[in-house]
């Protein structure tokens, strides 16, 4: 029973390790992002309008799941270009995103 305790605490501490950061995500998301996007998730109309944009807060947005999101910020999508300098900042920026939510 011990080791089991002793593995489930090391399993828990991993994961917090693990954990995305919204600090980091913030700071990465203004300066990959934000250009676009806004200060705040949500583009300015004609930005929205040029290039598809959605509120990032918006439910639809919030429903993906992270590992959907991520690709985005990597890979792209419709006219949004892959952002490389924010692939490894992916999961941290996914949880400010989360962070900043309606």
């Amino acid at each position: 029973m011990r080791s089991f305790l002793i593995v489930v605490s090391l399993a828990a501490a991993a994961a917090s390790l693990q954990a995305a950061d919204a600090a980091a995500g913030k700071a990465a998301y203004d300066k990959s992002c934000k250009s676009c996007h806004g200060p705040d998730g949500t583009p300015s109309a004609g930005m929205a309008k040029a290039m598809n944009l959605k509120d990032l807060k918006s439910p639809d947005v919030q429903a993906a799941s992270d590992g959907d999101l991520q690709k985005i910020i990597t890979d792209g999508k419709g006219k949004m270009k892959p952002v490389p300098a924010a692939a490894a900042a992916a999961p941290d920026i996914v949880a400010y995103m989360r962070s900043i939510k309606k």
